[in-house]
């Protein structure tokens, strides 16, 4: 294996987090991705629902990035299809969401309507920017009156250029304040949004690149999908090593550059584990940094394999804090 994308036919990639944080792009991403596309079918698969394919090509296209909208899978287009396993052909669906949200729900055969007084057989929630205490109250009406509620998915935060912000899990557990039950979520971390793509792009061993170990890497482990977690996103190196089993990557990388170098996996020492310049021990409960940098993704690596194979749980262990400070 000369580079980590050796083998597979197929990569998956997230975009928040992983190509792009609001309107700027992620370092590393757009010279990554045109060298992907030049051996690889690359599809992209977000949990963000708010906007059409064809939007999210334009955005990609403003970095250089040359995509097709049959290139993106939405959990907007999944939480469709999981709508019409729920109600009639042609039904009356209340959208809470965006514009891509809208299209994709109209475009399925259903009549998009705004009101609970409307008698919508199901409410479907994504997220949008401009979301409003109205449209969330009206989601919580018609629910309480029978209508089936569908959640595009339930990220907490979703990357912003100026930071966090909150994302569509927020506002989903505000309709779930009001009504007293969950939604059926669609999107990450649930299969159906990693099957659609493996069916859309004919995927016989794909491998899915996210930032969010909650989401894209639970979803890619119980899909059965080998994964990389990105280091440039809502999760960084003091979450991975606190990952529980369902949440751990098959590969961690700094960047998507590190998609094209071989990737290299620590050894077993005698108190640890090795790699390159880099070596962690567990001493007693303690876990040590022994020699390389604390901050190289080497070490991290590392410190990963001491942890994960510890049978302790994070919250037992004394981790140095220069792995994640």
């Amino acid at each position: 294996m000369t580079s980590l994308l050796d083998g597979f036919d197929v990569v998956l990639a997230d975009l928040d987090g992983v190509v792009y944080e609001g309107t700027a792009a992620i370092r590393d991403a757009v010279d990554s991705v045109s060298r992907i596309q030049k051996t690889h079918r690359l599809g992209f698969v977000t949990n963000n629902s708010s906007r059409k394919p064809e939007t999210i090509v334009d955005q990609l296209a403003g970095f250089g990035i040359t995509s097709q909208p049959a290139d993106i899978v939405s959990s907007g287009q999944a939480g469709v299809e999981l709508l019409a396993t729920l109600v009639a052909p042609g039904s009356k669906i209340l959208v809470v969401g965006g514009e891509g949200l809208r299209f994709y729900v109209s475009d399925a055969g259903f009549e998009v309507v705004d009101s609970a007084d409307d008698s919508p057989a199901a409410v479907i929630q994504g997220f949008a920017p401009d979301v409003s205490w109205r449209n969330l109250a009206e989601a919580a009406y018609a629910i309480q009156r029978g209508a089936k509620w569908v959640a595009t998915n339930q990220d907490w935060t979703l990357p912003q250029e100026r930071g966090m912000a909150p994302g569509n899990g927020t506002l989903v557990s505000a309709v779930h304040t009001a009504v007293g039950q969950l939604p059926l979520v669609a999107g990450k971390p649930e299969p159906a949004i990693f099957q659609t793509a493996i069916k859309r792009f004919s995927a016989a061993l794909p491998l899915f690149i996210g930032d969010r170990l909650d989401t894209d890497i639970v979803g890619a482990n119980r899909s059965g999908i080998a994964c990389v977690l990105v280091l440039t996103g809502v999760n960084r190196a003091k979450d991975v090593l606190a990952a529980k089993p369902e949440e751990r990557p098959t590969y961690i990388l700094e960047t998507l550059a590190g998609l094209f170098e071989k990737y290299q996996e620590p050894k077993k020492t005698k108190r640890g584990f090795t790699l390159g310049q880099s070596e962690v021990e567990l001493l007693g409960n303690r876990v040590v940094v022994v020699s390389g940098d604390p901050k190289a993704i080497e070490t991290l690596r590392c410190a990963c394999a001491v942890i994960w194979n510890s049978g302790k749980a994070i919250y037992a262990l004394d981790v140095d804090k220069e792995l994640y400070e």
